[in-house]
C-alpha cells in the first residue's frame, strides 16, 4: 500500500498544483493553451519515439499484450451498447458516456505506469497506447455516426487518425525498432530531454483544465460512466490479463492505463460532432477527482 500511495502522490500533487495555478492566474491564462499544445504535438510524441525506438517489440509478449488490448476495447464497447437502452441515454448524451467509459488520459497513466515501473513499464505503456489511440478514436467517431443522423465520412476519419501526433509517433517508433536501426545517440539523448518534460507539463495542463462547476451536469450518465471506467473497466482488464497468461509488469500497465480517467481530448470530440459537451466535461472533471481515491485502491487491490 505505501510504496504505491509514494508513488503516486506526486501525480495527483501536479494535478492539484496546475488547478490551483491556473486559478490563481499564474503564469497567466496565455500559459496554458501553447503548454498543452507543445506536450501533445512535441513533448509526448517524443518520449513515444525515444521508447519505442530502443525496444524489443517483436516478440509474442508484444503481441499478447496488443491483443489483449483490442479484446478489452471490444468487450467495454459492447458493454456500453448493452447500456444505452438500460439507462435510457439519447445519442448526444450515450456518446459522452461512451467515451467517458472506454477512453483513458495519455498523461496520467504514462505518469503512474513511469513512477510504479520505470523505463520498462514505459516500454510497454507505449506498446499499449500504440493500439488505444488509434482503436479508441476510430471507436469513439463510429459512436456519433451510428447514434446520430450526420453523415459518415470515412475520408474524414482516416485523415483525422492520419493527423493524429501520438499515432504518428507510435507508429515511426515501432517502425525504428522493427527495422534494427533505432534512435541515433545524438537524436536519442536530444529526445529523451523533451521526453521528460512531457509528464510534469502534461499532468500540470490536464489539472488546469478541470471546470469544477461542470460538475453540475452530471447524473446517471456521469455516475455510469465513471463506475465502469474506474472501477469495472480495471477488473476486467485483471481478469482477461490472468486469463491469457500475461505476465505480472503487463497487468499491472494494462490495469493502470484502465483505471485512469478518460481523455481530456473526448471534450473536443464532443463539442465537434454534436455530443453533449458540457456532460463530457463533468465526466472528466469528476473522474480526475475520483481517480484520487480509486486509482489507489485498484492497484493495491488487483
Amino acid at each position: 500500500m505505501q510504496p504505491i500511495i509514494i508513488a503516486l502522490w506526486p501525480v495527483f500533487a501536479l494535478l492539484l498544483l496546475g488547478f490551483l495555478a491556473r486559478r490563481s492566474g499564474f503564469p497567466g491564462e496565455a500559459f496554458w493553451q501553447p503548454a498543452e499544445k507543445a506536450t501533445y504535438y512535441v513533448l509526448f510524441p517524443a518520449l513515444l519515439i525515444e521508447r519505442l525506438a530502443g525496444a524489443e517489440l517483436a516478440g509474442v509478449a508484444s503481441i499478447r499484450l496488443a491483443l489483449l488490448v483490442v479484446t478489452l476495447l471490444v468487450v467495454t464497447s459492447l458493454l456500453c451498447c448493452v447500456c444505452k437502452p438500460l439507462l435510457r441515454l439519447s445519442a448526444p448524451v450515450f456518446t459522452s458516456f461512451y467515451q467517458g467509459s472506454v477512453r483513458f488520459n495519455t498523461y496520467v497513466a504514462l505518469a503512474v505506469t513511469s513512477a510504479l515501473h520505470g523505463s520498462e513499464g514505459i516500454v510497454l505503456a507505449a506498446i499499449v497506447t500504440a493500439v488505444m489511440i488509434p482503436l479508441l478514436n476510430l471507436f469513439s467517431v463510429l459512436a456519433f455516426v451510428l447514434t446520430s443522423d450526420q453523415a459518415f465520412s470515412l475520408r474524414l476519419l482516416l485523415s483525422a487518425l492520419a493527423r493524429n501526433p501520438l499515432i504518428l509517433a507510435c507508429l515511426t517508433g515501432i517502425a525504428l525498432s522493427l527495422s534494427g536501426l533505432g534512435l541515433p545517440l545524438a537524436l536519442g539523448s536530444v529526445m529523451e530531454l523533451l521526453g521528460r518534460m512531457a509528464l510534469p507539463l502534461g499532468l500540470l495542463a490536464v489539472g488546469a483544465g478541470l471546470n469544477l462547476r461542470a460538475l453540475r451536469k452530471g447524473g446517471r450518465a456521469l455516475t455510469a460512466a465513471s463506475f465502469i471506467k474506474l472501477l469495472l473497466l480495471p477488473c476486467l482488464a485483471f481478469l482477461l490479463s490472468r486469463l491469457w497468461g500475461l505476465e505480472a509488469v503487463g497487468t499491472s500497465v494494462l490495469v493502470i492505463f484502465a483505471a485512469v480517467p478518460t481523455a481530456t481530448s473526448a471534450y473536443i470530440l464532443a463539442r465537434q460532432m454534436g455530443g453533449d459537451a458540457d456532460l463530457m466535461a463533468g465526466i472528466i472533471t469528476a473522474q480526475t477527482l475520483i481517480s484520487i481515491l480509486t486509482l489507489p485502491l485498484v492497484l493495491v487491490v488487483l
